[in-house]
């Protein structure tokens, strides 16, 4: 088992539980962003920053035995629900990890309690943090146009960006 592989585990243990795929590759990003010592490689994609390494690590966690995903049919679609095994956890307090335990729970906390949307629009603000404010309000609303995101959810984003770092 390689230390990604425990820092993802570490990570969800804190969660306690994620609902959805979408919810966990941005939850992973932004607390990467947050300078938490996660090493997955993110590229845009469709609903923002995507790691195809977070999703072969799951996958992997999950055929070990350390993670479970519940398939969940919801209103014609299927989300996915990951919680951290009894064997995850025994193998977590075995494994001599660093981790910021304390400022790792409080960021995942937070991040858990808001929506994947949510979630994308700052995971996306945050992929281009490089640019000014009103160019990424511009990326925004080109590339998210779908979601139909407002001024008010930007300004409330950029508020939760502020109140994380």
């Amino acid at each position: 088992m390689l230390p990604d592989h425990a820092r993802l585990l570490a990570l969800l243990q804190d969660a306690g539980e994620i609902v959805g795929r979408k919810k966990w590759q941005k939850m992973v990003y932004i607390s990467k962003k947050m300078q938490l010592p996660l090493q997955e490689k993110y590229t845009f994609h469709m609903y923002g920053p995507y790691s195809e390494e977070l999703t072969l690590r799951t996958e992997e966690l999950c055929s070990l035995g350390f993670v479970t995903e519940t398939k969940e049919s919801k209103s014609g679609y299927y989300q996915y629900r990951y919680q951290l095994t009894e064997a995850g956890n025994t193998f977590l307090n075995t494994f001599s990890l660093e981790w910021p335990h304390q400022k790792a729970k409080e960021i995942i906390q937070r991040l858990n309690q808001y929506n994947a949307k949510f979630l994308e629009l700052v995971s996306t603000m945050l992929y281009f943090e490089e640019l000014s404010k009103d160019e990424v309000k511009e990326k925004v609303f080109t590339l998210k146009k779908s979601q139909n995101y407002k001024d008010v959810d930007i300004e409330e984003a950029w508020t939760f960006i502020d109140s994380l770092k």
